[in-house]
C-alpha cells in the first residue's frame, strides 16, 4: 500500500509540476514577447523587462498557492467572493470549482507580472490593461463548456435556455451591440427624456430645447446646459425623479439644453472650432436673444464642459462676457491626469487617427461605446455575454443602460483635434498655445465664478483631474466632490437620499485634491441642493415666467421636446 501511495503521490506531483510549471513558463514567455509598435520619427522603444527580484518572489508565491490548490484537489471550496463563480452550480460541481480557483490564481499572477514590469508607469498601465482584457475574456464562466451555472440552467429548462441564448445572440448581432437592457421597453420622448419643452432653434450641429417653466416666476438669467456630444443629452433627463433638467426647472431657472445632432457623412468634415462657435457659443447667443438677458448661466458636462471652457475662452479673447457663471461637471480642462483612458493615448495612436479621419470621416459611435464598455470588461461586457447567451436571460429594464447603448458618432476632424490637443499634448492649459475660432485662447482670462464637481470613483474623469480645473481657472471657485462614478455620481437626486458629497467649508483650494480633502467634510445625500444654492446666487432677480416658447417669428417652437436630433441613431 505504501509503495502504491508513494507512486500515486509522485505521479500527482509530476502532474502538478507539468501543469502549473508550464503555466508559469507560458506567462513569462507572453510578457517577454510584448512589443510596442514603432512610431515613425520617434525614438525606439526599449523592450519590456520584468524586475528580477519581483519575478523571483512571484514565482515562489505562485508555486506555493498552486501547490496548496493541487493538494486540495476537487475538495477546494468555490471562490464565492467572485460573483462570476458565486452560483449554486459552481458550489455543487467540484471540477468547476477547481477550474475557477485555478483561473483566479493564474489571473492574479498575470496581473502581478504586469505590475512587475520595469519602466515607466504608462507602460505598466498599458500592459496591465491588455492583460486585464485577456484575463477577463478567458474566464471559465464565459464558456458554456465550463460554466457550471449555465449548464445547470440548461438541464433545468431542458435546453430552453440555450435556445433562447441563441436567439439573443442573433438579435444582438443584427443590432450591432451586446444588449445591456431590454431596449424594446424604452422610447425617447415617451418614457425617457419627458420633461415638457420645445425646440426653438436648430442648425446643422444642434437643436436648442427650451423647457416649460414649472414656477410662476423664473430667475432673470437663463440657464444653458451643454451636454457631451459623445452621447445623448437625455442622461440629464432620464426620468422625472432623477432629471437634473427638471430639477433646474423646478428650482425656477429658465432652462435651455443643447441637443447635439448625431453626425452622419454630411457632418464628417466638422471641426472642434465648429462645435465651439456654432455649438456652445451659438446656443448662448440664441438664449440671450430669446430672453433678452445680457448674460446666461452655463453648465458643461464631461466633453460638453471642455467645449464650454473653450467657448468662454474665445469670448474672453474677444472682450465678450456672455456668461455670468459656469458649472463644470466631471470635466477635463487640465489633461495631466486622464485616468484609465491614458492607456490608449500615445503619438502612434493619435497619428493613426489623424491619418484616418483628420481631414474627414466619422468616428463610429459603436466603436466609442465598445471602448468605454471594455474599460470595465467584467461588468459591462462579459456579464451580459454570460447572461444573454449562455443562460438565455433577458436583461432587466434600466433607463441608464438604455442611454448607454444609444451611441453617437463624432466627426473625424473634431475627434483627431481633440485627441492631440487635449489627451496627448494638454494644450488647453498653455496660454496662447491654441488658436480656437481665430483666437489665441488663455483660460486665465476666463474670470467668471465657477462651480466644479468631480466624482470620487470616476474612471473616465478622475476626481483629481476634475479638481485640477481649480488651479487653471482664476475666478471665484467652489469645488464639490460626490461619491460614485462618472454618471451615477452626477445623476443623484436629493429625494433618493443616496450617497455622499464632500465640501470644504473654508473655501480653500490647495494645489492637490488630497490636500483639499484634508480640510473637507462629508455630507450625506446629493450635492444638487448645494449647487442649486450656489446657482441661485448668480441667477439675478425673479421675473414673470414666459407664457410661450421662443420669441416672435424668428425663434418659434419647431417641434416638441426632446426633438428629432436626439432620436437619430448612429
Amino acid at each position: 500500500m505504501s509503495t502504491g501511495s508513494d507512486s500515486l503521490w509522485a505521479h500527482s506531483a509530476q502532474q502538478f509540476q507539468e501543469i502549473f510549471g508550464e503555466s508559469w513558463q507560458r506567462a513569462l514567455q507572453a510578457f517577454t514577447q510584448i512589443e510596442t509598435p514603432p512610431v515613425p520619427g520617434a525614438p525606439p522603444v526599449a523592450p519590456i523587462r520584468l524586475a528580477p527580484e519581483k519575478l523571483q518572489g512571484l514565482q515562489k508565491q505562485y508555486l506555493e498557492e498552486a501547490g496548496k490548490l493541487w493538494a486540495e484537489g476537487l475538495q477546494a471550496p468555490p471562490p464565492a467572493a467572485d460573483r462570476r463563480f458565486a452560483g449554486e452550480g459552481w458550489a455543487q460541481n467540484p471540477v468547476a470549482a477547481f477550474s475557477a480557483a485555478a483561473y483566479l490564481l493564474n489571473a492574479r499572477t498575470l496581473m502581478a507580472l504586469a505590475d512587475a514590469i520595469e519602466g515607466d508607469e504608462k507602460t505598466r498601465a498599458q500592459v496591465r490593461f491588455g492583460v486585464e482584457q485577456w484575463v477577463a475574456a478567458m474566464a471559465p464562466s464565459n464558456f458554456l463548456a465550463f460554466n457550471a451555472e449555465a449548464q445547470r440552467k440548461a438541464i433545468e429548462t431542458k435546453g430552453e435556455s440555450i435556445a433562447k441564448g441563441m436567439l439573443n445572440l442573433m438579435h444582438d448581432v443584427r443590432q450591432g451591440h451586446v444588449s445591456m437592457t431590454d431596449e424594446s421597453l424604452f422610447e425617447v420622448g415617451r418614457n425617457v427624456a419627458t420633461t415638457e419643452g420645445a425646440v426653438v432653434y436648430e442648425n446643422e450641429l444642434f437643436q436648442l430645447i427650451e423647457y416649460k417653466p414649472l414656477t410662476d416666476k423664473v430667475y432673470q438669467l437663463p440657464f444653458v446646459l451643454v451636454p457631451p456630444c459623445i452621447n445623448k443629452f437625455y442622461i440629464l433627463d432620464l426620468q422625472p425623479e432623477n432629471s437634473l433638467i427638471r430639477y433646474s426647472v423646478a428650482e425656477g431657472h429658465h432652462t435651455f439644453v443643447v441637443s447635439w445632432r448625431n453626425p452622419d457623412q454630411s457632418l464628417a468634415h466638422k471641426t472642434w472650432d465648429d462645435y465651439v462657435e456654432h455649438g456652445a457659443m451659438q446656443a448662448m447667443a440664441v438664449v440671450r436673444q430669446i430672453t433678452g438677458a445680457e448674460q446666461v448661466n452655463a453648465l458643461g458636462f464631461c466633453v460638453g464642459g471642455t467645449i464650454l471652457s473653450n467657448a468662454l475662452a474665445v469670448h474672453a479673447a474677444r472682450g465678450e462676457h456672455p456668461a455670468a457663471s459656469a458649472t463644470f461637471l466631471t470635466t477635463l480642462i487640465d489633461f495631466t491626469d486622464t485616468g484609465i483612458l491614458d492607456v490608449f493615448i500615445n503619438e502612434a495612436f493619435v497619428r493613426v487617427r489623424e491619418l484616418q479621419m483628420g481631414q474627414g470621416g466619422l468616428m463610429s459611435g459603436k466603436d466609442l461605446a465598445s471602448t468605454f464598455s471594455f474599460l470595465r470588461p467584467n461588468d459591462l461586457v462579459w456579464n451580459y455575454v454570460v447572461g444573454n447567451y449562455l443562460k438565455g436571460e433577458t436583461p432587466p429594464p434600466f433607463d441608464l443602460l438604455y442611454w448607454n447603448s444609444d451611441s453617437t458618432n463624432l466627426p473625424g476632424p473634431f475627434y483627431a483635434w481633440y485627441l492631440r490637443n487635449t489627451y496627448l499634448e494638454n494644450n488647453l492649459i498653455k496660454p496662447g498655445k491654441l488658436t480656437v475660432c481665430g483666437q489665441k485662447i488663455d483660460l486665465g482670462r476666463v474670470t467668471l465664478p465657477v462651480y466644479i464637481y468631480g466624482s470620487r470613483e470616476d474612471h473616465i474623469v478622475p476626481a483629481r483631474a476634475a479638481y485640477a480645473s481649480t488651479q487653471v481657472l482664476p475666478g471665484d471657485k467652489r469645488f464639490v466632490m460626490g461619491a460614485s462614478g462618472h454618471i451615477a455620481g452626477v445623476i443623484n437626486p436629493p429625494a433618493k437620499g443616496k450617497r455622499s458629497h464632500w465640501i470644504r467649508a473654508d473655501g480653500q483650494l490647495p494645489a492637490t485634491l488630497d490636500a483639499w480633502l484634508d480640510g473637507a467634510t462629508e455630507h450625506k445625500g446629493s450635492w444638487w441642493p448645494d449647487w442649486a444654492q450656489w446657482l441661485q446666487a448668480h441667477a439675478g432677480k425673479l421675473v414673470a415666467a414666459p407664457k410661450a416658447y421662443g420669441k416672435g417669428a424668428k425663434f418659434k417652437a419647431i417641434e416638441p421636446a426632446p426633438g428629432r436630433y436626439v432620436k437619430q441613431k448612429a
